[in-house]
């Protein structure tokens, strides 16, 4: 680690996983890196389950309140939760194991919009921060810290934690220094300035996080890998969502609404979004940017071959393959890749000077255009939030993209009424599915439910969708702005409990 701690200050605070889990304490708030699987603490979060089980063994209640920037993997999440060491969690998980807890009522789940989360932070919403536990690439003299595969929260949480552990992971490549910018000029509202971005690539803070070396009370080293989700090619229903979104852009182009080159785009996170940035990828679009969440396998394809020009986000993504490939190829990258606090990736004021195209999948959508992407039959948390209702309520245009159906047709993704709403219909542009394309933009309630039924809908549903529009607009002749019928509104999703089938 002699070129990974150049600090002698924090060199001599060099420990084991072990001594540094022994800092954190029962009732303790602890913020840590990780966004995706990518950038999280790997050593720290083992040896704090380990004290954990052994407290529970000893009759003594150990749990912590944990922070994230958003999902990290099993080897930090998981191995919390099967310690039962978790009390409360936010703003955003996709592990299954925590997930279960969550919905078994153990831990108290905080389902925040991402570029919320900070700044509640620093508002003090979320009350004190105990200890932050951050990954990095290098330490260097003078507090200063190279970040490493994703940067999430970790500027607030290494600014407002009374102790500081880190851990220096040589798996991270040392070339990452440089592919960060890290902005420092937030402040608190009265007092708060515009970020000046006007560019999705443009430089406005620092390469470095900062930290004051006397709040570091323990740095671990560490080689293990981020945890990189395989990569899936595209399935016949992610390939024909893909074809109509970016027949949806050539009609968008055509219109003199965006330029050839679109506008900056964000992408969300699965096999669709994949599908999708195939699709750009094989079509006749080209000098493309990001400014996204989430480089994934996908957009690092589009880098590869100079359809897409740069990408900014706060985080990687990447399969082993794709890990592998920018880590051989590195070099290439620099300056076509910025990562960014997800204050900043995700600000709203961004978002929307700069006119993003956002695409973001959904468990399920209503008639009327209110989309459901976090829980499913209206109590079960999925993932979270996480950063899409940033961009789809600031976007310039956005994207809900789903299969018409799931559970091998048993649920339909298209509703009467939706068991729970994250996106209003009144932030909601267009919705895909395998069958076709819903543009919403400037429709009634009605005009949407008619565009949706008859071009998102699997063939399967549509009857069952146009009687119940039709029987709603028909009961209730006083009501014809919404129609509902209160009675049978959640009916579908009350069949399926019962029966396993919508």
């Amino acid at each position: 680690m002699s070129d990974r701690i150049t600090c002698p200050v924090l060199r001599a605070r060099i420990t084991s996983a072990q001594a540094a889990a022994a800092l954190i304490n029962d009732g303790d708030n602890v913020g840590i890196s990780g966004f995706t699987g990518a950038g999280y603490p790997k050593a720290v979060p083992a040896a704090l389950h380990d004290a954990m089980v052994d407290a529970h063994g000893r009759g003594e209640q150990f749990r912590i309140g944990l922070w994230s920037g958003a999902s990290t993997a099993p080897d930090a999440d998981g191995v919390l939760a099967e310690a039962h060491g978790v009390s409360t969690r936010l703003p955003y998980n996709s592990d299954p194991t925590m997930r279960s807890l969550i919905n078994l009522g153990e831990v108290d789940y905080v389902d925040a919009h991402l570029s919320h989360s900070a700044q509640h932070m620093w508002f003090g919403f979320y009350g004190n921060l105990d200890v932050a536990v951050v990954e990095v690439t290098a330490v260097l003299p003078g507090g200063l810290l190279v970040p490493s595969s994703s940067v999430g929260n970790n500027k607030t949480w290494l600014d407002q934690a009374d102790r500081i552990i880190l851990e220096v992971n040589s798996w991270q490549p040392r070339g990452l220094e440089g592919f960060h910018d890290i902005y420092y000029g937030t402040a608190l509202p009265p007092h708060r300035r515009p970020i000046e971005l006007t560019d999705p690539m443009q430089r406005i803070g620092e390469p470095y996080l900062r930290i004051d070396p006397e709040k570091v009370v323990a740095i671990v080293e560490t080689d293990r890998p981020d945890r990189n989700a395989p990569f899936s090619p595209p399935d016949e229903n992610s390939a024909a969502i893909a074809e109509h979104v970016v027949d949806f852009l050539r009609h968008e182009v055509a219109a003199g609404r965006m330029p050839p080159e679109l506008l900056p785009l964000q992408s969300g996170v699965g096999n669709v979004a994949n599908a999708v940035l195939a699709g750009l990828g094989d079509s006749e679009f080209t000098d493309l940017v990001a400014f996204t969440e989430v480089i994934q396998d996908g957009m690092l394809d589009l880098l590869d071959n100079g359809t897409l020009r740069a990408a900014s986000s706060t985080s990687f993504g990447l399969s082993d393959v794709g890990a592998r490939r920018f880590i051989d190829n590195i070099d290439t990258y620099k300056g076509r890749i910025l990562l960014r606090s997800e204050e900043i990736s995700n600000h709203p004021e961004l978002v929307r000077r700069l006119g993003i195209i956002a695409m973001n999948g959904l468990l399920e959508a209503d008639i009327y255009g209110n989309v459901n992407s976090t829980h499913v039959m209206g109590s079960a948390i999925m993932n979270g939030i996480g950063g899409s209702g940033d961009f789809a309520r600031n976007a310039f245009l956005n994207f809900f993209l789903t299969p018409s159906t799931a559970k091998d047709g048993a649920i339909s993704a298209i509703v009467p009424m939706v068991s729970h709403v994250d996106h209003t219909e009144h932030d909601v542009h267009v919705i895909v599915t395998e069958h076709g394309i819903a543009d919403l933009r400037g429709l009634s309630p009605r005009a949407r439910a008619e565009r949706i039924i008859e071009r998102c809908a699997h063939p399967t549903f549509r009857p069952a969708l146009l009687d119940y529009t039709q029987r709603a607009w028909t009961e209730r002749p006083r009501a014809r702005h919404t129609p509902h019928l209160m009675g049978e509104a959640l009916s579908w999703h009350q069949r399926y409990l019962e029966t396993g089938s919508m």
